[in-house]
């Protein structure tokens, strides 16, 4: 396990491989723990890092650091305590809204960023992913199968004050206005069959500036990386493919995605 001390508090994350800088950030449910498969795809071309934000795995629980922007303190600190530049952000429902919180701040810091499962307000968040213990919906949103358990395991570690202080910010603040016109690169990626969120309207699809793309995955629920790895890693290795500043529109050139771009 590697740690470091931000702020008088610890947090954990992990890293492997060499190359250009890559951050998972990790949702409601779980830790950095279910991004393993992930990051060691990554990590064939990029240094790849996973993080626990404050009051999930085993970084520090600490009420006040909850907020969604200072989980993207937290961000922050680590990039400059390891001396890291700039960087691709792949973010899943909390993690995303923590890398748009970044996003607004450092913008000139992330060189692109894939928001998988992110709720583009409050309302779209299902009332049960905001009360119910992260335990009991690990039940509700996986299929149980040893690898969803597995990479869950962590789930009994969440801080509900967490989960609770990131709903609250997100209710009280609506990111995207902030953001959709900095210009970094966005991909929105969105499992088909997910419970715990609505997914975004057409109008609201059509409505995202040229440099933003959304992509819906058929048959998979809020974890499409592991409902589906291997769908999920060959979107991921696409997207990081791309030239540095180019639209994820252009993904609909490949025909793996065509009939899966909305």
């Amino acid at each position: 396990m590697s740690a470091i001390i931000l702020d008088g508090s610890m947090v954990h994350y992990e890293a492997l491989g060499r190359g250009r800088p890559i951050v998972f950030l990790h949702g409601w449910v779980g830790s950095w723990r279910y991004w393993i498969n992930a990051m060691q795809v990554a990590s064939t071309s990029f240094r790849a890092y996973a993080l626990d934000l404050y009051g999930f795995g085993d970084t520090s629980r600490d009420p006040l650091r909850y907020s969604l922007d200072q989980q993207a303190d937290l961000l922050n600190q680590f990039l400059e305590e390891m001396g890291i530049g700039k960087v691709a952000i792949v973010g899943h429902d909390l993690g995303a809204l923590v890398g748009f919180s970044f996003l607004k701040r450092w913008h000139t810091s992330v060189d692109r960023m894939m928001a998988i499962n992110c709720p583009m307000d409050y309302d779209s968040v299902n009332t049960r992913m905001r009360t119910a213990p992260a335990t009991e919906l690990v039940d509700w949103l996986t299929s149980r199968s040893p690898e969803a358990t597995s990479a869950l395991a962590d789930a009994s570690k969440v801080d509900p004050q967490a989960v609770t202080a990131s709903l609250a910010g997100l209710q009280a603040d609506n990111l995207f206005p902030n953001i959709r016109n900095l210009g970094v690169p966005c991909l929105f990626v969105y499992g088909s069959n997910n419970p715990a969120l609505t997914l975004p309207n057409q109008e609201k699809v059509d409505a995202l500036p040229t440099h933003m793309h959304q992509v819906n995955l058929e048959g998979v629920g809020h974890f499409p990386m592991i409902d589906n790895p291997a769908q999920f890693n060959r979107l991921l290795t696409d997207f990081l493919a791309l030239d540095s500043g180019a639209s994820p529109r252009e993904l609909q050139l490949k025909e793996e995605w065509k009939r899966r771009v909305r």
